[in-house]
């Protein structure tokens, strides 16, 4: 791509982040509203498309859009993640029939996706039972099972899942939302990213074509694509660590100056950020993607993201500990990012084992 091209790009970016995310930040965060237009107004211009790209180029510039995205709303990044995730599942799947028909969908933003695989991620790191079970069936599986959250869904959107047959194999299907026996509950009970779309997913009896069949060795296929599955959530604390870096900085010369007494100053997350992005650019994009080098980093980012928001609350004082504020907001999501499956937890465990 020629430079003025990548300079038209990162323009329009920014003006679509202008015009059709800001202004609805406050909606998303404090009233659950999904910033579907948005979203899909990133995949109508060009923004999912791997077309004519290496992997390592389409992973370079989709992990710098959703830190520019978590950088004004983690919220809205966190659903951008999961329809990249669901591009994963595509953009890998040994099925030519499934690719062939529903990725270009998903890459100009017709329809969106969302991830089934925080049960599955949890299953293989040995935390939890899996939760759907699969039926063979004349010319498909049945679902059956329930997961407690699954995020970026509505009426028209796809999600991949991950389930278990009798003979204790695991295989993983595209499901329709839309789809008869599947019901969705929202879900809007949590401290912050309400606006993610979130919903409770029940299967009963749901029938699925082989056509809609992602794999038919899950297993294998989430060891495949689990190290881009985790890069991609990588920038969502790096977009938090930047805002939250930015607060600090505002404030710098309130009440005569005197967060320079604090003890976290803007320079030591500046410092320990630069670090992360070198290595990340160093062994995990130029490099050969090492599973536990992945898990590292984002371990570190979660880290990073918490002692960031927390040192701009304390740099932001009263009018950070506003509900609305951006501080509060980004205390509010920089827990998500702890607990969003790998969670801090888990990825402890994945580097001690």
């Amino acid at each position: 791509m020629m430079i003025n091209q990548v300079k038209d790009k990162e323009a329009l970016l920014l003006d679509l982040i202008e015009t059709k995310l800001k202004p609805k930040v406050k909606a998303i965060d404090t009233e659950a509203f999904y910033a579907i237009d948005f979203l899909k107004a990133l995949g109508k211009n060009g923004f999912f498309s791997s077309t004519h790209k290496l992997d390592e180029a389409y992973i370079v510039d989709e992990m710098s859009l959703v830190e520019k995205v978590a950088k004004v709303c983690m919220t809205t990044a966190f659903c951008l993640w999961c329809h990249l995730a669901a591009l994963t599942f595509l953009r890998n799947s040994p099925r030519l029939h499934i690719k062939e028909k529903m990725l270009p969908a998903l890459e100009n933003g017709e329809i969106l996706g969302g991830t089934g695989l925080s049960n599955p991620m949890k299953y293989y790191a040995g935390l939890e039972k899996l939760l759907l079970k699969a039926e063979q069936s004349e010319g498909g599986v049945v679902l059956s099972g329930t997961l407690p959250a699954v995020s970026n869904l509505g009426s028209d959107h796809w999600f991949g899942v991950i389930a278990e047959t009798a003979e204790n194999k695991r295989v993983m299907c595209f499901v329709p939302c839309s789809i008869a026996g599947l019901e969705l509950k929202e879900r809007t009970d949590y401290l912050g990213v309400n606006g993610s779309a979130t919903y409770v997913c029940s299967f009963q009896d749901v029938f699925i074509p082989d056509e809609w069949l992602i794999t038919e060795d899950a297993d294998t296929f989430s060891e495949q694509i689990r190290p881009v599955f985790l890069l991609y959530q990588i920038p969502l604390g790096i977009g938090v660590t930047k805002a939250a870096i930015a607060d600090i900085e505002r404030v710098k010369t309130k009440q005569n100056s005197c967060n320079q007494f604090l003890h976290v100053q803007a320079t030591d997350l500046k410092n320990k950020l630069k670090q992360a992005q070198q290595r990340i650019e160093d062994r995990v994009i130029k490099g050969e993607r090492n599973w536990k080098e992945i898990v590292a980093l984002r371990l570190e980012t979660a880290y990073l993201t918490l002692d960031s928001v927390h040192a701009s609350m304390l740099h932001n004082g009263s009018s950070g500990y506003l509900k609305d504020s951006g501080p509060s907001r980004q205390l509010r999501e920089a827990y998500f990012f702890a607990n969003l499956t790998p969670t801090i937890k888990h990825l402890e465990k994945v580097l001690q084992s």
